[in-house]
């Protein structure tokens, strides 16, 4: 036997679908249908009995290869010539001539170097070798154990250098480390970014 609150849940909802389905339809009162307005359209339009006709002609043909006829001069009976225009060919307009670009000479000038922060950047110089490739293998390895190693070209030379860094001291305390890694000792030089 099923218990009160399942009876009056099931009840509950009878009512509920009932005031939603029949209720609508018993308030609407007077019930209005709409009939849909056709317009029609005739399928073929009425034409008239008179239909214009056309002649169908049958294509000319013209042969252009042939050139034109010379024209003669013809004599009136006032014994003046006519003049006649004879069939010259026409001439082919000349290309007009593009005035030259005017060449302006540029005069390079050295430009003094504005760096006001002359002690601003530091870099160590490793090593400078003739063969790019052992330079590109050895700042590889630095860069391997955690150093800003890069290979720089100046002349006929690879500098492999370490930095640029900001504070001395953190690089003077990598020299040692550096001398037993590469055997090598290194020199402080300045950095400048556009001249390395």
């Amino acid at each position: 036997m099923a218990s009160k609150f399942q009876s009056r849940l099931v009840g509950t909802i009878v009512l509920v679908a009932v005031g939603v389905i029949v209720l609508p339809d018993v308030l609407d009162g007077e019930k209005l249908h709409y009939k849909e307005e056709f317009v029609a359209i005739p399928i073929k339009p009425q034409l008239e009995s008179e239909v214009e006709s056309f002649e169908i002609l049958d294509p000319v043909e013209e042969d252009i290869s042939l050139p034109p006829e010379p024209v003669e001069e013809i004599i009136h009976e006032s014994s003046e010539p006519v003049a006649v225009a004879e069939n010259k060919p026409k001439a082919t307009p000349k290309p007009q001539v593009k005035p030259e670009p005017e060449v302006v000479e540029v005069k390079e000038r050295k430009v003094d170097e504005r760096n006001n922060y002359q002690d601003s950047g530091w870099i160590i110089q490793l090593v400078s070798l003739r063969n790019g490739d052992n330079a590109e293998t050895t700042a590889k390895d630095l860069r391997n154990r955690g150093y800003r190693a890069s290979v720089v070209k100046a002349n006929d030379f690879y500098r492999v250098i370490i930095g640029p860094d900001v504070s001395r001291s953190k690089l003077e305390s990598q020299l040692p480390e550096l001398k037993k890694i590469t055997g090598s000792s290194g020199q402080i030089q300045t950095f400048k970014p556009l001249n390395p």
